[in-house]
């Protein structure tokens, strides 16, 4: 494949009020912020912008890698995610770049999927418009959607949870600006499932903090996790969140003897949702809409669980083995 040219940067013409675009340094970029928002809190995230960052990131891909490692939070990510949304990157460039350091396409195929999926996120952003904040569907668990909590507790806001990889997550989320999928995926079932609250509630949330808060893959990702854009909620257990966190969290967790996460899929299932009535009892129209659609944005063997997913039993370990799950590859 023949080398791709490096696009232009974007420009356009400054208007009254705009920013400086100019600065010497963060530390300038830092007093600009807080003298223009006084009101926000925190600091700068680590994480650099910009075009010369991108290419270095770019240079760091490992698509092979990517597929066997993504599910881990210390596997090897590409977080080249917040310069996709703000155009330092394009999807295009990204895949060129992938297709130039393999050998064999099939080493790109994870890492090419996740591309799609972005574009779908968009696609399907186009065709709803400002109806990614509302439920595309019913909720999937049993629960009414009036019962779900409009508001975020101060808790999880604050990170006083007393979970150290819930407090961990959103720690993350407010200093990096960033988190690994599985990290977001996992706190999204907590907020949503654990503790019932809303969607929109943490999916906007997210936005307030995320460098990469894209409106469509963030928003369309938690309702995912709710089921309101799926056919079935998405849940964990603390065996899946132990093997892919590498254990970070567990060994230091206050809550380790109430861990609300302990037990087998079945144990939680009936904890978290209400019975439900067959598959086979949902009108056909329904039924048929949902044939048409894939179980999830993404597919892989990362070990999570799908309500009703027989076949995450594996091999019969009821405290759960990692195995046939239906979670999403990471970005």
């Amino acid at each position: 494949m023949p080398a791709q040219s490096r696009p232009a940067c974007l420009s356009w013409p400054e208007r009254s009020g705009d920013l400086p675009r100019d600065l010497p340094d963060r530390r300038a970029l830092d007093h600009l912020l807080r003298d223009q928002f006084p009101e926000a809190t925190g600091t700068l995230s680590p994480i650099r912008g910009g075009r010369d960052a991108a290419d270095k990131r770019l240079k760091r891909i490992d698509a092979p890698r990517y597929a066997k490692t993504r599910n881990h939070l210390r596997g090897a990510v590409t977080e080249l995610s917040p310069f996709i949304r703000h155009g330092v990157l394009t999807l295009a460039e990204v895949r060129d770049t992938v297709f130039d350091r393999i050998s064999r396409r099939d080493d790109g195929v994870k890492l090419i999927n996740e591309l799609g999926w972005r574009d779908f996120w968009q696609r399907m952003w186009m065709d709803l418009g400002d109806d990614i904040n509302t439920s595309q569907e019913d909720l999937k668990t049993g629960h009414d959607s009036a019962s779900y909590a409009r508001e975020l507790p101060e808790d999880i806001r604050e990170g006083h949870t007393g979970l150290a990889c819930m407090d961990g997550f959103r720690d993350d989320l407010t200093t990096r600006g960033w988190l690994h999928n599985h990290a977001r995926m996992w706190m999204a079932a907590y907020v949503v499932h654990w503790r019932r609250v809303h969607w929109k509630a943490g999916a906007d949330w997210f936005l307030e903090h995320l460098l990469d808060g894209d409106p469509a893959s963030n928003h369309l990702s938690w309702q995912w996790v709710a089921s309101s854009f799926s056919h079935k909620p998405y849940f964990f257990n603390k065996t899946n969140l132990e093997r892919f966190s590498d254990g970070r969290y567990c060994r230091s967790c206050s809550s380790t003897g109430s861990c609300p996460f302990e037990g087998s899929y079945e144990q939680l299932e009936d904890q978290l949702f209400a019975p439900q009535a067959s598959i086979r009892d949902v009108p056909a129209q329904r039924r048929r809409n949902h044939q048409g659609r894939r179980s999830g944005p993404q597919s892989s063997s990362g070990g999570d669980r799908r309500r009703g997913d027989s076949n995450s039993r594996g091999n019969g370990n009821s405290r759960g083995n990692g195995s046939a799950a239906m979670a999403r590859p990471k970005r």
